[in-house]
């Protein structure tokens, strides 16, 4: 099960980015190609690309996977990045997280009115940087057609704070 393989390589690094907080890092997914495939594998065949437009990946860990999702299903892909990252006129959600407060942007052009948006990180924990993406995908017009992470904190309750966007939510590892 993919589940298994995650959690046998996904690693758990004490007090970062503060203390208190545990870490979950999946960088040493990436030494293995066939891992990587397989998570690519996984979320194809449990999403459904004909209610998917565009996926958004949230930076900087949810480009990795995001990128070569919606290249598998043939969709646009659209980065969801820090304030002050993207060079083009942008819309702008703050919000807090579990750890201090901070701020994303858009391109303002970067999809249509109506599109429906598959928003894509690496792990899901209590959502508030999910749900201000959720925000700004509807400030644009477009639609939350759900939601794909590679790890979910399920004890952090963040699926339910996405609940009002979409209910469609894919976690290949819980915890």
């Amino acid at each position: 099960m993919i589940d298994q393989r995650l959690k046998s390589v996904v690693r758990d690094v004490n007090d970062f980015p503060q203390p208190g907080i545990v870490f979950k890092d999946i960088t040493p997914i990436l030494k293995d190609p066939a891992l990587c495939k397989a998570i690519v594998d996984a979320f194809e065949a449990r999403l459904q690309a004909d209610t998917i437009d565009v996926v958004a990946g949230i930076e900087s860990r949810g480009f990795l996977f995001g990128l070569m999702l919606a290249q598998r299903l043939g969709k646009p892909f659209v980065p969801i990045r820090k304030q002050g990252k993207l060079p083009y006129r942008t819309v702008a959600q703050s919000y807090a997280l579990e750890y201090g407060e901070a701020t994303i942007e858009v391109h303002e052009d970067a999809f249509n009115a109506g599109a429906r948006i598959l928003i894509h990180d690496d792990l899901l924990a209590t959502g508030g940087t999910v749900a201000a993406t959720s925000q700004l995908v509807q400030r644009l017009g477009g639609l939350v057609a759900g939601y794909a992470f590679i790890i979910s904190l399920d004890f952090l309750k963040g699926k339910e704070r996405l609940a009002d966007y979409s209910t469609q939510v894919v976690s290949l590892a819980a915890y």
